[in-house]
């Protein structure tokens, strides 16, 4: 029998139910399992729930090394249809580059509504930042960068179930840039209701991204979540519930 390639338990999942999509994007280096227990918790409220892979992730690094942004922009794309065919609206709601992604395609894709997590609103880095060009120029030399976690999961058991890349590929970090640059100039012309979620404890997407991403969102129909004591993967760590239940409110008050 031929060796999966896909990462046990970080598969992509459909939930199928009520007339209300909810379409689950994971981030940078990720799966789909940091977003599994939030897709269960909205399936149990009655809603149809589809968690994508984005191309290159969950895999092997090295699939994530030949995958550029425009890649996991389809990604998230191909679910939106797929969800589309089984649904009468659709809310994308994503996690640190999965909201990088959602925000992108909020201005592009008919939503009923967007929610972002933990999600940039530029690269955390200053030298990248003023040089994001050197990037691509030291890919060849040095293909790998030593990931920065949180130091801090307040619960520790989940972390040690959490799967992920172990490091982040330097040739895709600048095609997070990119990304980063085109949902930037995307959130002025989002007209649909908005939700944004992070927490204060946050180690790897620090707090000081929320509010510059919540006021560029163009919309007049938006809310700014805050959360503590929960890492970067708010959708796992800490007290999940004070991330879901907002969410469940959100689309229930969005979804008439």
């Amino acid at each position: 029998m031929a060796e999966r390639q896909i990462i046990p338990s970080a598969e992509p999942f459909f939930f199928p139910g009520g007339p209300t999509g909810c379409l689950l994007i994971h981030g940078f280096t990720g799966t789909p399992l940091e977003m599994r227990d939030l897709g269960e918790y909205l399936n149990q409220q009655g809603h149809t729930v589809l968690g994508v892979r984005l191309a290159g992730h969950a895999t092997q690094i090295n699939d994530m090394i030949r995958t550029r942004y425009t890649d996991w922009l389809v990604s998230v794309e191909d679910g939106y249809h797929l969800l589309k065919s089984h649904t009468e609206r659709i809310f994308a709601i994503g996690l640190s580059m999965g909201g990088v992604l959602a925000m992108t395609e909020a201005a592009r894709l008919p939503l009923a509504g967007v929610v972002a997590m933990s999600t940039p609103y530029q690269m955390p880095v200053e030298w990248v930042r003023k040089a994001p060009w050197l990037l691509p120029l030291l890919s060849p030399f040095s293909k790998m960068q030593t990931k920065s976690r949180d130091r801090t999961w307040y619960n520790p058991a989940i972390k040690g179930k959490h799967i992920s890349y172990e490091q982040n590929p330097t040739r895709q970090a600048y095609e997070l840039y990119k990304l980063l640059n085109i949902m930037r100039d995307s959130l002025p012309n989002i007209d649909v209701p908005a939700l944004v979620i992070h927490s204060r404890d946050d180690e790897y997407v620090l707090s000081e991204n929320a509010e510059p991403l919540f006021d560029a969102i163009g919309s007049q129909e938006k809310e700014l979540v805050w959360v503590d004591k929960t890492c970067h993967v708010v959708t796992r760590d800490g007290d999940v519930m004070r991330v879901f239940e907002p969410i469940k409110a959100f689309i229930a008050k969005y979804s008439c």
